[in-house]
């Protein structure tokens, strides 16, 4: 919905009021696998946990655990910087202290050993950044209860220090992702809706989903837009998706997104296919999912052929011998990395046998109107050659985030050859910081500090610790070993099928904000 102020537009996401609400007990995934499995089977004859006291605070998105160390305040703070158009400005604040905890997780970063995370970790327990890093440590190492559990206790530590008026479920509170400090709690609600979602709770994670998007709908820095249509087909909200896209499409051009243009016609086609709709309703249903299905194919050609493949679907002769699909359809790095997105993660939702004698279908009408000269042929083909140029930073940051390998494989050149860091992936390039790290080095060796840097995080592939290659380098190469000068270890090669796809590289110093 558009909520008008003045001269100024505030977009919602939601459709119930003037304001969207989340509902609280949707964060909560047992309420999901009650539903799916009945309470009894979720919790069995267990009775409600007491809680220790040192887990005096009540939150919603994580329970603590009787496992977690104690809990203390590990010196974050929320602070309310500005309340205007209905909407409230949080920030999250680093005391003196835990500025240097921070300080002190930078150098266990460089150091390239983990293990020094684990002891950081084990002095403060709930340290934000180093929960999110040994997460992806455990996940290449396959264990994902760790690694999830991390995330919780990272979650659990930012809500404690919620300001009191800051509220989750009214959808008005935002935290700008320009500030090192909230990108942290962008990132851990993101990992957790990513294991709430391979847990099997997809709508608790489109909930998840939902509160991301809330927090700055108008930059989306985690591009959620790309992921919200997904977790929608998977959670059967096919309404709500309808709904978003009716009052997003007029300010946001949702139907240029390959997801969206799928989506939305695979979302009028379940509706259309239910048993409570009446026979009249069906067939509108139907044709409109026909003709977006139709649209969405002749705007984005290039998607049919890798989904068929991913499918395991050998495409009919028409359709081979039919230059449209093929190398006709060939479009712009930038609309190749949306497409890759997509078809890498919701191919599954068109395997089903209904949906594959639907899409065939779609794809003769296409073929004949490609025939006839349909004129949207020419006007889509058009738009793909004048738009999608180039991809902007956060649709990077979510590819790399998704870790979906058709994705990160079309990735520029740009993003590959920058250092990522998992606790802070491809950070914007105006960041606001409230606080900076002394210099610890000479300035002669100032570059050395661009060099060490740890590249632990999952960037395109799916990594096992067999992938995972090191070297050792003592120095720069031709330089005497001094006792002040600290030894250096670069370089965690990431590979794939035994060839090496990602290496460690040296920025030049030439782009500070990398």
């Amino acid at each position: 919905k558009k909520n008008t102020t003045g001269d100024k537009q505030v977009y919602m996401i939601d459709f119930i009021g003037t304001y969207p609400i989340l509902f609280v007990r949707n964060l909560n995934p047992e309420t999901e696998l009650k539903r799916y499995f009945g309470a009894r089977a979720v919790l069995g004859d267990q009775r409600p946990r007491q809680r220790q006291r040192q887990f005096h605070r009540s939150t919603w998105m994580t329970i603590p655990k009787d496992t977690w160390p104690r809990f203390s305040r590990p010196g974050i703070s929320m602070t309310l910087l500005e309340s205007r158009d209905g909407l409230q400005f949080f920030t999250f604040e680093h005391s003196r202290d835990y500025q240097q905890i921070q300080f002190k997780f930078l150098d266990s970063v460089e150091s390239m050993d983990p293990n020094n995370i684990v002891v950081l970790l084990q002095m403060n327990p709930y340290h934000i950044d180093s929960l999110l890093q040994l997460s992806d440590v455990c996940r290449i190492q396959e264990d994902q209860e760790m690694a999830r559990d991390l995330i919780e206790r990272a979650l659990y530590s930012f809500e404690c220090a919620f300001h009191p008026v800051c509220s989750l479920t009214s959808g008005t509170s935002r935290l700008d992702y320009l500030r090192p400090e909230n990108r942290a709690f962008y990132l851990a609600v993101y990992k957790h809706m990513v294991f709430l979602e391979r847990r099997g709770c997809p709508r608790t994670a489109l909930e998840y989903c939902r509160l991301i998007l809330s927090l700055d709908p108008d930059s989306d820095p985690l591009c959620m837009l790309l992921l919200i249509d997904f977790l929608s087909l998977r959670s059967r909200e096919y309404n709500f998706l309808l709904r978003l896209y009716q009052d997003w499409e007029v300010h946001r051009n949702l139907s240029q997104l390959p997801n969206f243009a799928f989506s939305v016609a695979l979302s009028h086609f379940h509706l259309s296919q239910e048993d409570q709709t009446e026979s009249k309703e069906r067939e509108r249903l139907k044709h409109k999912a026909d003709l977006l299905l139709q649209n969405a194919l002749i705007m984005f050609p290039g998607v049919l052929m890798p989904l068929l493949d991913l499918c395991t679907v050998q495409p009919d002769a028409a359709v081979l011998s039919h230059d449209f699909f093929g190398p006709r359809s060939q479009q712009s790095p930038a609309l190749a990395e949306l497409v890759s997105l997509y078809v890498g993660r919701t191919h599954t939702l068109w395997r089903e046998g209904g949906v594959l004698l639907w899409l065939e279908e779609c794809v003769r009408e296409v073929l004949r109107r490609v025939d006839t000269k349909d004129p949207l042929v020419e006007d889509c083909q058009n738009k793909r050659k004048q738009r999608y140029q180039s991809a902007p930073l956060n649709i990077h940051r979510h590819v790399i985030l998704s870790e979906i390998k058709e994705a990160t494989s079309t990735l520029p050149l740009e993003v590959t050859t920058q250092s990522v860091m998992g606790f802070d992936p491809l950070p914007p390039l105006d960041s606001v910081a409230s606080y900076t790290r002394p210099e610890r080095w000479p300035p002669r060796f100032a570059f050395l500090r661009n060099c060490s840097i740890l590249f632990l995080c999952i960037i395109s592939y799916t990594v096992t610790p067999g992938n995972l290659t090191f070297y050792n380098i003592v120095g720069p190469i031709g330089y005497k070993s001094n006792a002040n000068l600290p030894t250096l270890r670069l370089g965690i090669r990431l590979s794939r099928s035994g060839s090496s796809v990602w290496s460690t590289t040296q920025d030049n110093g030439s782009d500070p904000s990398r």
